[in-house]
């Protein structure tokens, strides 16, 4: 179901951005690459709910960290892309690898306004996003599914599968 996102106009939700702005430009983005547990305390300040021994790496941009949850041993790689519009969750032992996008939203481009949407982002427990992978909004990867290198996913991706391309296909069979 598609959810029309309004509170992004909210004070509190432009203060909280902001506020979260500063924060990951600063002490999140300059923190030694190793300082996972570091990090995480300031994602569990802003909201994050975050499982034990999950990793966020410095560079990864997170757009509203109380729309995120991490399961215990998930992975936030480099320069992942973290639109967190909308709910995005993932799962324990999840990987998402550097480059990749997680989208929690798009534009209504048959409306005027180009109304904002938010749609939530699901990457079940043991998935792989690899490498510059594109998950789309309110898509879901299953569990111990593959999201191949450069994949773009706009529809859910059964557990256990491997999809790669653009737009992306299965290749379990092959």
């Amino acid at each position: 179901m598609d959810t029309v996102y309004q509170s992004e106009l909210t004070f509190r939700n432009k203060l909280g951005r902001f506020s979260w702005g500063i924060i990951q430009a600063t002490v999140f983005r300059f923190s030694p690459r190793s300082m996972h547990a570091w990090r995480l305390i300031w994602l569990r300040l802003f909201g994050a709910k975050i499982g034990s021994s999950a990793k966020v790496y410095r560079s990864a941009r997170i757009w509203a960290p109380w729309n995120l949850e991490m399961g215990s041993g998930s992975i936030l790689g480099d320069r992942v892309d973290c639109y967190s519009v909308a709910p995005i969750k993932i799962g324990d032992g999840a990987i998402i690898s550097q480059d990749s996008c997680l989208c929690g939203a798009t534009h209504d481009h048959k409306c005027k306004a180009f109304t904002l949407i938010a749609k939530p982002v699901t990457i079940n427990k043991g998935a792989w996003v690899a490498a510059r992978a594109f998950v789309g909004p309110g898509v879901t990867v299953g569990e111990q599914a593959v999201v191949g290198a450069c994949a773009v996913i706009f529809k859910d991706v059964p557990a256990g599968d491997v999809v790669v391309g653009n737009p992306a296909c299965s290749i379990k069979g092959l």
